[in-house]
């Protein structure tokens, strides 16, 4: 039987990060330039019920039976298994390569979680739908956040932009005008469960405070998607500058990322902002023709470890 793989997309938040956990919209993108990758391939030669997991990319490489339940790997399996009632599976190797950066904010373990479960369904000879696949992942991400919003597998799964509200059926985005981002890396990991921890415990002993944050963080998410769909550009940039403001208000910039977006906005950048979890990670900054260039030679001298470009058509 020949291997089988399927890949996903990473994916960036532009609008409403945070804020989405607590009922508030977010805007979000695929990621096709960093993609991660699963491949499983049967072992007919294996003692039966062998599951081999390799993840040269973490340095793992080990049998299932001596991964714990709550290792996200070993989830992510038992739940297609479970799905489809299956106690004893065919032996197999699952491979997993991942291009997309731990602790970004692009969605490395959802997009794991999501090539996984359509590798290995297919495998099992019963593919899963996206409906299925993206509600596999959610269990997924509950292990690698603890509190998610859901936005990651939605965005990931569906690998288009989307408009999403928790518990909501999700809107799929459709601009009428291109627009491109750069994103740039500070260098910086930090992982989102740690500050969605951070930000619920605030919210925790100031609920009025944060509310009105979010509420103000969920007006700006809605005026986005109307500007993403007209077109409108400056406004769009506008609104990324205000919700980064009110992001910051919540202690999740760093200096990393103030240098960054301050050195993106000096050099023309239509409006930047950090994206995901926040603390480090990548900031994005929307450029047109006339200053891509020299926004990303900015962003290099001022320290950004990586930048590439992504363009939404």
């Amino acid at each position: 039987m020949p291997a089988i793989f399927s890949t996903a997309p990473g994916k960036v938040i532009l609008f409403g990060e945070h804020a989405v956990v607590y009922g508030q919209p977010a805007i979000a993108i695929p990621v096709t330039q960093f993609k991660a990758k699963a491949v499983v391939q049967a072992l007919p030669l294996a003692k039966a019920g062998t599951i081999h997991i390799e993840a040269p990319d973490i340095n793992l490489d080990t049998d299932l039976s001596q991964l714990p339940q709550t290792n996200p790997h070993a989830r992510v399996i038992q739940l297609v298994l479970d799905t489809f009632n299956i106690d004893k599976p065919p032996s197999f190797l699952l491979r997993i390569t991942s291009k997309i950066p731990v602790a970004s904010g692009l969605g490395s373990g959802a997009a794991v979680a999501v090539a996984t479960i359509r590798a290995l369904s297919s495998f099992l000879g019963q593919p899963l739908g996206d409906d299925q696949v993206c509600s596999l992942a959610f269990e997924i991400e509950k292990l690698h956040h603890g509190t998610p919003s859901g936005i990651d597998n939605t965005v990931i799964t569906y690998a288009k932009p989307v408009y999403f509200i928790k518990g909501q059926p999700i809107e799929i985005l459709s601009p009428t005008a291109s627009f491109t981002l750069l994103i740039a890396d500070t260098g910086v990991s930090k992982a989102t469960s740690e500050t969605v921890a951070q930000v619920r415990a605030a919210w925790l002993a100031n609920p009025s405070e944060y509310d009105a944050i979010f509420n103000n963080i969920g007006e700006i998410t809605r005026a986005a998607r109307s500007a993403i769909t007209a077109g409108n550009l400056k406004l769009f940039g506008q609104l990324m500058d205000q919700n980064q403001n009110q992001l910051s208000e919540m202690d999740l910039s760093s200096p990393e990322l103030d240098k960054l977006i301050q050195e993106a906005k000096k050099t023309g950048a239509l409006g930047a902002k950090l994206s995901g979890g926040g603390q480090g990670g990548n900031m994005l900054a929307l450029v047109d023709e006339s200053n891509q260039v020299s926004v990303q030679s900015a962003l290099k001298n001022a320290g950004a470890v990586s930048i590439f470009s992504t363009t939404i058509p």
